[in-house]
């Protein structure tokens, strides 16, 4: 038997950090989103007690440094799985690109063994799994649009934001997200983002509010140890996007369109400075 399962992209329509914790994580309020940009995970179950993991990509690991990985064999202990499984990851999303292409491998990997294996674990415990892997699993477990709190793991859904097409550009450079966030100073950021302002443009289906309410406190720190993120920043304002942010901790930068229209002109400029560029929807 095999089962099937996307995993979407993620992108952040607001990020602020309200302190560093005890803990050494740091709290965050974010509003987050899924875009229609999908890894895709194929699993088969093995007879053997064993997990294999196959990509295409020739760029990421393959053993227990790849969150898919991890996912199959943290349900596997869990829930006392003796079958092995064959997990064939077909990447489409870039790798350290502020995108949480590992993570929603990880969440995808979760719901696909849930279902190949019919342990009938909910969505609440799937979630909680999640969070032993990585802050933004938990989201990407069950998608949507929402607002995650804590390290990431404390979740309230929301409505969608208004529907609009979405640049990714990614320069060829990968950031680390521990990096970033060590560099941080959480009590001295300049300018938090404004949650309710996000909140309320949805609400309201206000797609102007929204482009005039993205922020994220981890800019500050990307965009200064990479350059080449603000210059990508500025090109695709330059180039008609209207609301433009940087996603989680970068490098990808991501744009709102409101026409279609507009989309080859951006999406062409952009291609002069990156390879990795996409024009997709929201996935509402």
């Amino acid at each position: 038997m095999k089962v099937f399962e996307k995993a979407p992209a993620k992108i952040n329509l607001s990020l602020d950090v309200l302190h560093k914790r005890e803990d050494g994580y740091h709290e965050v309020e974010m509003v987050m989103t899924m875009v229609d940009l999908a890894d895709r995970i194929e699993m088969q179950e093995l007879p053997r007690d064993t997990i294999i993991i196959s990509s295409q990509a020739g760029y990421i690991p393959l053993d227990e440094k790849n969150l898919a990985f991890q996912a199959a064999r943290l349900i596997k202990d869990r829930y006392d799985v003796k079958q092995g499984v064959y997990i064939h990851l077909d990447k489409k999303i870039p790798v350290a690109a502020g995108l949480a292409g590992g993570s929603s491998d990880a969440a995808a990997t979760l719901r696909g063994l849930n279902r190949l294996w019919r342990l009938g674990i909910g969505a609440d415990e799937l979630q909680k799994l999640g969070a032993e892997l990585g802050s933004d699993v938990p989201f990407c477990v069950t998608g949507g649009t929402a607002i995650a709190r804590g390290r990431g793991e404390k979740l309230e859904p929301i409505e969608s934001p208004p529907q609009c097409w979405v640049i990714l550009a990614k320069p060829p450079i990968n950031v680390s997200t521990s990096e970033i966030y060590g560099k941080l100073n959480a009590a001295g950021i300049r300018k938090h983002p404004s949650t309710e302002g996000v909140l309320r443009a949805i609400r309201e289906k206000r797609f102007d509010l929204l482009c005039g309410e993205l922020g994220n406190v981890l800019e500050e720190v990307t965009l200064d140890l990479y350059p080449e993120v603000r210059q990508l920043k500025e090109v695709m304002i330059k180039l008609g996007a209207e609301g433009v942010l940087m996603s989680g901790s970068g490098p990808t930068v991501f744009g709102l369109v409101s026409k279609e229209t507009k989309i080859p002109r951006i999406y062409n400029g952009l291609r002069g400075f990156c390879k990795d560029v996409f024009a997709v929807r929201l996935l509402t």
